[in-house]
């Protein structure tokens, strides 16, 4: 039932030995609001349906990914060393085939390897995530430089669609001055540009191998799953693997 045309493969340029895939909603099993290829375990859709999905996703991967229980913190696991289920919102590996994913539905998934392929990395960055510092935080397990890395920023809710309250602006204001140009007037709120938040921490890195944030999940409904446009909804996944070389 899911083809390759249901999937997003990240057009960057990843060394050959580094593996992505990016899953929509589409091409799956799960019916109603869940429709059809969610992957989460977690929002409410019926367990087998899951599963089912979750094994539709097999003949695209090498070995069944490191799901983790995302809590919209900063925790940043091995992958090739995790516990079953752990607590993390991203996973990082060294080893072969180990392969690294988070789910989103709005929240910025971003996924990282270095030039040479030999480290790979994907975070869940929600705003809060981002504003408190996974990217940074995985970006700092990966031990690379941070010119030799490189990073796609997958499916997250665009720049007309996320609006914020007044304090998540100033929070991220707080933490650095230049966020104030992802920030446009929106009535008595803010539109967001989570893309631009993104990239500006990255930058501050010193990371300049920036490719994707094109999506917007949130005016996507037929490819996308999104919580702040349907609230129960489903997730999809963003993989990525060193393939054997």
């Amino acid at each position: 039932m899911l083809s390759e045309a249901d999937l997003i493969f990240p057009d960057w340029p990843a060394p050959a030995n580094v593996r992505t895939l990016q899953t929509t909603r589409n091409g799956g099993l799960s019916q109603g609001s869940y429709a059809s290829l969610n992957l989460g375990d977690h929002v409410g859709d019926d367990a087998m349906a899951v599963a089912a999905n979750r094994q539709l996703l097999s003949p695209f991967l090498p070995t069944e990914p490191v799901w983790m229980r995302q809590v919209h913190g900063t925790k940043v696991v091995d992958a090739g060393q995790a516990s079953c289920l752990p607590e993390a919102d991203a996973a990082f590996a060294r080893t072969s085939e180990t392969v690294c994913c988070v789910m989103t539905a709005d929240c910025l998934p971003v996924l990282l390897c270095d030039r040479a392929g030999t480290v790979v990395a994907a975070v869940h960055a929600g705003w809060r995530g981002l504003l408190n510092g996974v990217i940074e935080a995985a970006v700092a397990t990966m031990q690379i430089a941070p010119q030799d890395l490189l990073v796609w920023l997958g499916p997250a809710i665009g720049p007309e669609a996320f609006e914020v309250g007044t304090e998540v602006r100033d929070a991220f204001i707080g933490k650095d001055g230049a966020a104030q140009s992802a920030f446009l007037p929106h009535g008595e709120k803010w539109l967001a540009n989570i893309y631009l938040l993104a990239t500006q921490r990255l930058q501050a890195m010193g990371v300049t191998g920036i490719y994707g944030g094109t999506y917007c999940t949130y005016t996507e409904p037929r490819r996308f799953y999104s919580y702040r446009r349907d609230q129960n909804t489903g997730r999809m996944a963003s993989l990525i693997w060193l393939s054997q070389k």
